[in-house]
């Protein structure tokens, strides 16, 4: 049993969801990522989704796309990204990487779930891999004992969920809505219903992303969800602090209140 299936066993075990932390690598300045990731580790945040920046992020909506940016310019690469899952999974917390397929093509499929075992990280997500075309990344990850998670969206036939959790590994990733990450005023009624369409399909954690601001909110995915990801608000709290301490206290502030949301029966 690897430490992120540890983690949803224990979380259940305790009658709630696992919460999913985001940051990208880099961010807000090379060095400075890794200060902001240990407090939301101390805050509750149970797993760590590390951002590898890219310069053609899909998925990633203007919150996150400002962040990676910062990332970028300020010379992040896949290496510093490895060295920040090092230093995360130094705090216990299961640390995945969050990537688009092309940086991890250029860095060699199978050199990089190698190099992620050796930092420490679990698994990764691949946003915009798709089940057909992970062939070669299916082998690099069985041989390093990396989980591969895949996502679903509320757009997703019933053939294609199960297509998807049959390539995955670790936990299945729930789209909330159609579009592009962000915050939102609320989790889309869609999300409730893609979940159960999903967990009909597998015995694997099913973790809901896209839209999760607020403890209210967690705890409204929390009740039908085994995961609860949250990406945007963390990057927004740094990006409207005025300097690294008052960005830590906001991280630390918004953890603890999403780690209280989750905890809710």
């Amino acid at each position: 049993m690897s430490r992120l299936d540890e983690a949803f066993a224990g979380a259940k075990a305790d009658g709630r969801a696992l919460l999913i932390g985001y940051l990208p690598a880099g961010f807000p300045g090379k060095g400075d990522d890794v200060a902001l990731i240990e407090t939301m580790v101390e805050n509750g945040v149970d797993a760590i989704e590390v951002g590898l920046p890219y310069s053609d992020p899909l998925m990633d909506g203007a919150t996150i796309q400002e962040a990676v940016q910062r990332a970028l310019e300020s010379g992040t690469r896949t290496d510093d990204v490895l060295r920040t899952v090092a230093a995360v999974a130094a705090t216990g917390a299961p640390t995945l990487v969050m990537s688009y397929w092309n940086p991890l093509e250029r860095y060699g499929v199978d050199s990089f779930a190698r190099d992620l075992a050796a930092a420490g990280g679990v698994g990764v997500i691949t946003p915009d891999l798709t089940p057909e075309e992970s062939g070669p990344w299916v082998a690099a990850t069985d041989e390093h004992g990396i989980d591969r998670v895949f996502l679903v969206a509320p757009s997703s036939s019933d053939e294609r969920i199960a297509t998807v959790v049959a390539a995955s590994s670790g936990f299945v990733y729930a789209a909330s809505t159609m579009g592009v990450t962000g915050t939102r005023t609320s989790v889309g009624a869609a999300a409730e219903t893609l979940v159960a369409r999903t967990k009909a399909r597998t015995s694997l954690p099913v973790a809901v992303g896209v839209g999760v601001s607020d403890a209210d909110q967690a705890a409204q995915v929390a009740a039908y969800a085994d995961g609860v990801i949250v990406g945007s608000a963390f990057v927004r709290a740094v990006l409207d602090a005025s300097g690294p301490e008052e960005a830590v206290a906001a991280v630390g502030r918004l953890s603890a209140d999403l780690a209280l949301g989750v905890r809710r029966t």
